[in-house]
């Protein structure tokens, strides 16, 4: 018993981090699995983030958490997790490197926000491209954005801009949204590319426009990539953990974070928008908090 670890946490960004800190200062023993710098807030910029006055640079406060929890107690690894499986009462985690068993998992991995894949976008990324209008949408005051994307989210996206940006314009190759949302977007101020698409996203430092797959561009300060997102949820339904109904796109929890799954617990980007940093702390901090307290009660089950 004395290698089965009480809360093994997946994923290294905010959610998961202070539900390290929640956890191991209930003292159970806790191990964080996986890479700071992968998580969405590392190469962002916060300014809405309560009692963080003006803007502060993702990576700076990924630093401070690491060593917060890591001061604590907790072991951080940065590895990628490769597979889970449930055995018994345990759960089996297998990273890089080693393999862990633990008592209860807190997946907090966040989601894989869906790329337009063209040249330009890696090196501009954070740089003028952005993939979160609810987080980024402030930096584009009197500015002009280009929003990319056929859905809804992109059509919300592009409104939302409208209260920032001097000019939104909306490219999309074929847009499928309901009456009521495509309502919404003819009374507002977005323009619309219809049947276009970006093939280039140009600039040195920072964005300066887009070429346009019919060879047109368009000078923009930034854009918005708005495809909707894919959950990395291999890792979770490989154990049975459900997700929401509707969309199949994020895990469902009750509001203690719970899972299907007793003993498994989800937090952050991954249980659902919005994508904001104050929903992942504080969902990690209800989730770090009720594994160890389900960890502390299996072992005394077992030594009964």
């Amino acid at each position: 018993m004395a290698d089965i670890i009480d809360v093994l946490i997946m994923g290294a960004g905010p959610a998961g981090l202070q539900a390290a800190v929640h956890a191991v200062r209930k003292k159970a023993t806790v191990v964080v699995l996986g890479r700071p710098e992968k998580s969405a807030i590392y190469k962002a910029h916060v300014e809405n983030y309560l009692c963080v006055p003006g803007v502060v640079d993702g990576a700076v406060l990924m630093e401070t958490a690491v060593a917060q929890a890591t001061s604590f107690g907790a072991q951080l690894i940065e590895e990628d997790i490769l597979g889970v499986e449930q055995e018994g009462e345990f759960f089996k985690v297998e990273s890089e490197s080693k393999s862990f068993v633990a008592r209860t998992l807190v997946i907090a991995i966040g989601t894989s926000r869906k790329k337009l894949k063209v040249p330009g976008e890696k090196k501009l990324a954070a740089k003028g491209v952005s993939y979160c209008v609810d987080c980024d949408a402030n930096f584009y005051r009197n500015a002009k954005v280009v929003v990319v994307g056929d859905e809804s989210a992109a059509v919300d996206g592009a409104i939302t801009l409208t209260k920032y940006a001097s000019e939104v314009t909306l490219i999309t190759r074929d847009l499928s949204v309901s009456k009521g949302m495509a309502d919404k977007l003819a009374a507002s101020t977005v323009e619309i590319r219809s049947g276009a698409w970006v093939k280039e996203i140009v600039g040195e430092n920072m964005v300066t426009g887009v070429i346009l797959d019919d060879d047109s561009t368009l000078d923009v300060d930034g854009v918005f990539v708005e495809l909707g997102s894919k959950g990395p949820m291999e890792l979770a339904t490989s154990i049975g953990v459900a997700l929401d109904m509707e969309t199949f796109s994020y895990i469902d929890t009750d509001k203690k974070q719970h899972t299907n799954i007793a003993g498994v617990y989800a937090a952050g980007d991954i249980a659902g928008q919005p994508y904001q940093m104050a929903k992942a702390v504080g969902e990690g901090c209800v989730a770090g908090w009720e594994a160890a307290n389900y960890a502390k009660q299996q072992q005394r089950q077992q030594k009964a």
